[in-house]
């Protein structure tokens, strides 16, 4: 299934977790799909590999690797323009990249808030509004931005809800702004998902990654947590014309789970 067939896709924070299996994904599907990552070397690696892969190969997708800070509007412009050069359009951003700097209220440090909402929320306005610059002359594009359920409150994590939250708000304004041209928004909010980042919240909390997944599967409906490939899936819907009339929504992914 060719829904992305030369289509041109940007994915921030491309070099692992949901922004790799992403990246996989809309290449499987005929896209040329462009990794910005703060480290070049990895997002170049997993570009590679995704290149190679028998099912992109077969679909005429491929991958390419770019290092970006992308809390830098002035580098978040270089590439947005480079990635435009080679490609000759750009058709899908993919707002993934992302850290957490987890702790309570009484603990949590200006810079770890700052660090928190700049990589998470501010990045997915600089690289929107990057976007858009291309965008908006084709009349046509898709941005899908990566929200969390931690977005309806999280214990411990008042810096990475208040960015998620942002980006729901941030979704559902530019869906307004943009529709006009044809550039649908769209926000996927996962839950618990099996990668480094959530290993790293449960060994802030003195567990296992094993047990700290055991855990959230005994609570979540469908009695497991979720696999990078299934945000992936997600994103590749609202990334194509399958989703050509669904704009500023918010999906969650969580298993069910309230």
């Amino acid at each position: 299934m060719n829904r992305l067939n030369s289509r041109v896709a940007v994915i921030t924070g491309g070099a692992q977790g949901i922004g790799a299996a992403t990246a996989l994904r809309l290449a499987t599907e005929g896209a040329h799909v462009a990794i910005l990552d703060l480290n070049g070397e990895r997002a170049a690696a997993t570009a590679e590999q995704i290149s190679q892969t028998d099912a992109v190969v077969a679909a005429g997708g491929s991958a390419s690797g770019l290092v970006c800070d992308v809390t830098d509007e002035d580098r978040v412009a270089d590439a947005f323009q480079q990635v435009f050069e080679t490609g000759g359009r750009l058709d899908i951003l993919v707002n993934n990249a992302g850290i957490t700097r987890d702790n309570l209220l009484f603990k949590m440090g200006r810079a770890d808030w700052d660090s928190v909402l700049v990589t998470n929320l501010t990045s997915a306005f600089l690289c929107a509004q990057a976007a858009q610059k291309f965008m908006v002359p084709a009349r046509y594009g898709r941005i899908v931005s990566l929200s969390s359920r931690s977005a309806l409150g999280n214990r411990g994590q008042a810096n990475y809800a208040a960015a998620k939250a942002g980006i729901q708000g941030l979704t559902a304004t530019l869906a307004l702004e943009l529709g006009p041209f044809n550039i649908t928004v769209n926000a996927v909010a996962p839950g618990y998902i099996a990668t480094a980042m959530t290993a790293a919240t449960a060994e802030r909390v003195g567990r296992t990654a094993e047990e700290h997944q055991k855990a959230t599967a005994d609570r979540t409906p469908l009695g497991r947590v979720g696999a990078p490939e299934e945000v992936a899936a997600a994103i590749a819907f609202f990334a194509s014309d399958d989703s050509s009339y669904v704009s500023g929504q918010t999906l969650y992914i969580n298993g069910g789970a309230r």
